[in-house]
């Protein structure tokens, strides 16, 4: 187990709409990085002393506008990822190798009208519902086996 202290804290949701699609947004950031074409889920640190639970809909709010959702399920574990050696020495000035995140299932209740990425510190500049196996194509290769365990744990509600 790596050492906690290395991994910025930080929550991913994964949203699901009526037709049980997932949320992906591509990164504001895309057109310039190694990775063009690079998309994930919400994700986002969580504040000193912030529950977890709490950071999730902060961050869900702060990226994309939504605030109708439910949680349905959260990984009881923390899931971790190392960024690229180039990319941890820039980010978060340096203080992490990666991140360390609690990830929750959430269903979207709102209408995609909703959904807003001209936010205060924008991070996307698309989006679209994907079908999982879509979702998993698309993600920066050093998040992929996050975001294959996520999926696995959270897969009986997508059957």
């Amino acid at each position: 187990m790596p050492q906690l202290n290395e991994y910025r804290p930080c929550v991913g949701i994964v949203l699901v709409n009526k037709n049980l699609r997932v949320f992906i947004a591509k990164r504001i950031d895309s057109e310039c990085s190694a990775w063009p074409n690079s998309w994930q889920f919400p994700q986002g640190g969580i504040d000193e002393s912030e529950d977890p639970k709490a950071a999730a809909l902060r961050e869900l709010q702060e990226e994309t506008g939504i605030q109708s959702v439910e949680i349905l399920d959260e990984m009881p574990n923390w899931a971790f990822y190392d960024l690229p050696i180039h990319l941890a020495k820039k980010s978060w000035q340096g203080c992490y190798k990666g991140q360390r995140q609690k990830w929750y299932l959430m269903k979207f209740l709102g209408e995609d009208t909703e959904i807003n990425l001209a936010q205060n510190h924008a991070e996307f500049l698309a989006w679209e519902w994907a079908c999982v196996e879509e979702a998993l194509k698309r993600v920066v290769p050093f998040k992929i086996d996050v975001y294959k365990q996520v999926i696995e744990y959270f897969s009986k509600w997508f059957q």
